[in-house]
């Protein structure tokens, strides 16, 4: 089968700061501030954090901020915080698409289910893996799921995508790396199934198919559908590139997609391989209770590798897929100065996302676009990564929390809660 959705009305080699499509959606722009995961949410609802969070990034220049990460199901939650889909989270979400709008760019979520990255004992629930396991950073043992929840969550992608519609989302981002539950379903690490999710790559890629498909079928042409794939675990026996080409295939046959954003590493095996640069062990400890953290000083070294940056580092591999699909690519990974993004556009990427250089300076597209020699200040230090929990930032500039002192009161929420919907978050 051949798509129907690949590039529209995109130049062969498109200028960074022109405008691009991605689906029915207009960018005014080719950047998209990355997912990073903000720590700003509140038992599950928009706080006037998070709604200003992503404003910064509109009023610096960006094409399109994407909110991260909002889970599908309450299980599916990675941070008890973690907004989830439902009908008390919307007036905030609303409040967060519109103030996004107003600042000049459009918004997408993130969506999926964190698996066996999911916090059980918060969700008061097992996490969900294609097998049983240990996670060792996490200290519990993740749960196979039965067909029965794999059907359960492949529907709630669906709902999802469709409450983002009516949030006034102008995409969804899937999340299909890191070892989120659809990525650990890739991974021949992970899943050790017998059934018709598990052994060949054609079943272990079902359930991605299966959740972009609900999330297509739920949105139509209303908003794009952008899925971020990962392509490579960064460990020995994992998900690889060579595996990763035809599952990228396979999506653009199947139709569902408007665009492709490639990513690596795993939040469970290998954390740091997506990242690269320095690794913030002590900082990292620093966040966790006991016993976890004795657990990271004592073998953190182990579980938190050490990858040397450098720019543009996934393109390398990013450019095998660009050369098998056809559909809009995204590059990620080390994109910081005018020359990347230029380099990106020749290698026939349409879109650039870029993460912890914004986080150092939000307004580093403007700065960009009126000087093409600018470069950014973000040394990759990634101390940033441990203040997921107590609100992202770059910890050079701002060492404080970033959580208002109105976060967690109902005057700090983007629109007020409705009386008794944060019980139960408790």
């Amino acid at each position: 089968m051949t798509s129907t959705r690949g590039p529209v009305d995109q130049p062969a080699v498109p200028e960074v700061f022109t405008p691009g499509r991605i689906g029915p959606l207009r960018l005014r722009n080719r950047t998209i501030k990355a997912a990073t995961y903000e720590g700003l949410s509140h038992r599950g609802q928009v706080t006037q954090d998070l709604v200003d969070f992503h404003v910064a990034y509109a009023r610096g220049g960006v094409g399109m901020t994407t909110v991260a990460y909002c889970a599908v199901e309450k299980d599916g939650r990675t941070d008890r915080h973690q907004v989830v889909w439902s009908d008390e989270a919307m007036p905030g979400l609303r409040a967060l698409t519109d103030a996004v709008h107003d600042a000049g760019a459009a918004v997408s979520a993130q969506i999926g289910h964190g698996g066996p990255v999911a916090e059980s004992r918060s969700n008061r629930s097992p996490a969900l893996a294609p097998s049983r396991r240990a996670n060792v950073i996490a200290m519990n043992t993740s749960q196979a799921a039965t067909v029965a929840d794999l059907e359960r969550i492949v529907a709630a992608h669906g709902r999802a995508a469709a409450m983002a519609v009516d949030a006034g989302f102008d995409a969804v981002e899937v999340h299909l790396g890191h070892n989120y539950l659809a990525s650990a379903f890739l991974s021949p690490k992970l899943n050790r199934r017998t059934d018709d999710y598990g052994g060949s790559l054609g079943n272990r890629a079902r359930l991605a198919r299966d959740v972009m498909r609900a999330v297509r079928d739920a949105v139509g042409d209303r908003i794009a559908v952008i899925a971020k794939l990962g392509m490579d675990d960064g460990v020995p026996g994992g998900f690889w590139i060579d595996e990763a080409i035809p599952v990228a295939q396979w999506l653009e046959a199947d139709g569902t997609l408007d665009a492709l954003e490639l990513t690596a590493g795993s939040s469970l095996l290998n954390p740091m391989y997506l990242f690269k640069g320095d690794v913030p062990l002590a900082e990292f400890a620093g966040i966790m209770p006991q016993p976890i953290r004795a657990g990271v000083h004592l073998v953190g070294h182990r579980l938190l590798k050490s990858y040397p940056y450098r720019d543009a580092f996934l393109l390398e591999d990013a450019r095998q897929v660009r050369a098998a699909v056809d559909l809009p690519m995204v590059l990620l990974g080390g994109v910081t100065d005018r020359a990347v993004m230029d380099t990106a556009m020749a290698e026939g990427f349409q879109f650039v996302a870029m993460a912890r250089a914004l986080l150092r300076e939000p307004d580093l597209v403007d700065r960009l676009q009126r000087d093409a020699g600018a470069r950014s200040l973000c040394v990759h230090c990634n101390k940033c990564m441990p203040t997921n929990y107590t609100g992202v930032r770059c910890v050079l500039v701002d060492r404080r929390t970033s959580r208002g002192a109105l976060w967690g009161k109902t005057e700090g929420y983007a629109a007020p809660p409705p009386p008794g919907a944060s019980a139960e978050w408790d």
